[in-house]
C-alpha cells in the first residue's frame, strides 16, 4: 500500500537554510576583508618600527664612534651624549628598512636623539566584499629614542691626564689614557628603543 504525504509545510526549511548559508558566507568574506586589512596594517607598522629603530641605531653608532675619537678630550663628551655634535645622516636607514618591508617611509629627526617614521605600504588591501578597499594603502608611524646610559664628572683641575670615570647603567669604566683597548661599545653608551 502506498502512503501519500499530506501537502502542507514540507520543504519550507530549505529556503531558510539557503539564507543562513548565504549570510554565513558573506560574514566569512567580511572577516577575510578585515583580516587582509589587518595584515596590510601590520606590514606598515613593521616597516615604521624597523625604520625608526634602524635610523636611531645608525645615529647611536655614529655617536659612539665620535665618543671613541674624542675619548681623550672629556670636555667634548657631554655634547656627544646630548647628540648635539655634527654627524652624518641616518634617515637613509629608515628608507632602506621600509623598502625591505615593501613600504615607503618618511623619516624625521625632531631632536638629535629622536626619530619618527611614517610608513605607507606599497600594496593595497585588495578587492573584497567591502567596497573601496582595492585602492587603500595602510599607514603607520613609529618613534625611536636614543637614551644615553652613562654619566661622568669633569675634574676641576685638568692638570693631570686622568680621564673621568664613566658611570654607565651596567658597568663603571675607569679609562686609562695610556691603554684604550677596552672601551665601551655603542650598546654600553646608548640605549635605543621604540617610544609610545
Amino acid at each position: 500500500m502506498i502512503r501519500l504525504r499530506p501537502l502542507g509545510d514540507s520543504g519550507q526549511a530549505f529556503p531558510i537554510y539557503i539564507t543562513v548559508v548565504a549570510g554565513l558566507l558573506f560574514l566569512a568574506l567580511a572577516y577575510l576583508a578585515v583580516g587582509q586589512a589587518a595584515v596590510n596594517r601590520g606590514g606598515a607598522q613593521t616597516a615604521a618600527d624597523a625604520g625608526a629603530l634602524a635610523a636611531a641605531q645608525n645615529r647611536r653608532d655614529q655617536l659612539a664612534a665620535r665618543w671613541a675619537e674624542d675619548v681623550l678630550d672629556p670636555t667634548k663628551w657631554q655634547a656627544i651624549f646630548d647628540g648635539t655634535v655634527q654627524l652624518g645622516p641616518s634617515c637613509w636607514r629608515a628608507d632602506q628598512l621600509a623598502a625591505q618591508n615593501d613600504a615607503k617611509a618618511h623619516c624625521d629627526s625632531p631632536t638629535p636623539l629622536t626619530f619618527t617614521v611614517d610608513a605607507k605600504t606599497n600594496k593595497t588591501v585588495g578587492k573584497s566584499v567591502v567596497p573601496g578597499t582595492e585602492h587603500v594603502q595602510s599607514t603607520a608611524s613609529a618613534r625611536a629614542v636614543i637614551d644615553p646610559l652613562c654619566s661622568f664628572e669633569l675634574a676641576g683641575d685638568e692638570a693631570d691626564d686622568t680621564l673621568p670615570r664613566l658611570v654607565c647603567k651596567d658597568r663603571d669604566w675607569d679609562l686609562n689614557p695610556d691603554d684604550l683597548t677596552d672601551l665601551p661599545g655603542p650598546e654600553d653608551l646608548f640605549d635605543v628603543h621604540l617610544a609610545d
